[in-house]
């Protein structure tokens, strides 16, 4: 079952969502663009479990210091379809979370809720020394606060039965409830924190994060005409 977008109206221009859809965008066509030193840029930037609790040093390059990889790893992806997945969960439902807090809560909001993703997974694999890039666990918390927020927003998805395929809408709590139980399920049978290349912790913590801290960020009703 693959979202496809929502019906669910905003007041306000998605101005940090389609900012950050952007910059992602760009830097994997950097990324790519750098032909074999690819991976040294990728390993520079990315947040790596081991360094950020310096249990290990020089896994990447020292470009930046490791606490700043916490942040930078956040715009980093592995493939077109990484990048394509992550940036359309973020299209579809940023713009409501972004509609609800205003541009600059948002923006702190994301970052919030990608730190708390990072050292999920960090936490969970402390001397790992694989490389964490991606920003779905920033993703997460915008999925864990609509899914609060939203839960009976309907949502066209593209699903799938066998050879069958068609689009029907579903609510939001149904494509985000099974959304997260796929990934507590994952992470409960990859304790190490890696399991298939995926940071699980890294969505659950993410999407946790976004569940409690979206009451904090949501904007009063009464502060309507100050939004920001």
């Amino acid at each position: 079952m693959i979202p496809l977008r929502d019906e669910n109206p905003i007041t306000h221009p998605p101005i940090v969502t389609v900012t950050l859809i952007i910059l992602n965008c760009l830097v994997f066509l950097y990324q790519v663009s750098l032909g074999p030193a690819e991976e040294r840029f990728v390993l520079a930037y990315a947040a790596v479990p081991a360094e950020l609790f310096h249990l290990e040093s020089g896994i990447g390059d020292p470009w930046i210091p490791a606490w700043m990889t916490v942040f930078t790893s956040m715009f980093l992806h592995g493939s077109w379809l990484h990048l394509g997945g992550n940036m359309l969960y973020l299209w579809i439902f940023g713009d409501n979370i972004e509609d609800v807090m205003g541009h600059g809560r948002f923006i702190l909001f994301y970052l919030l809720t990608g730190i708390v993703a990072v050292f999920s997974h960090a936490f969970a694999a402390p001397e790992s020394t694989m490389p964490m890039i991606g920003a779905s666990g920033a993703i997460s918390g915008v999925l864990g606060a609509y899914l609060l927020l939203f839960p009976s927003a309907r949502v066209r998805v593209l699903f799938f039965f066998g050879f069958f395929i068609r689009t029907i809408y579903v609510p939001a709590a149904i494509v985000l409830g099974l959304w997260i139980v796929l990934q507590v399920f994952n992470a409960a049978f990859n304790l190490g924190g890696e399991g298939g290349g995926v940071a699980w912790f890294a969505h659950v913590g993410g999407f946790l994060a976004g569940l409690v801290l979206i009451k904090i960020f949501q904007r009063p009703m009464r502060a309507h005409r100050l939004w920001i």
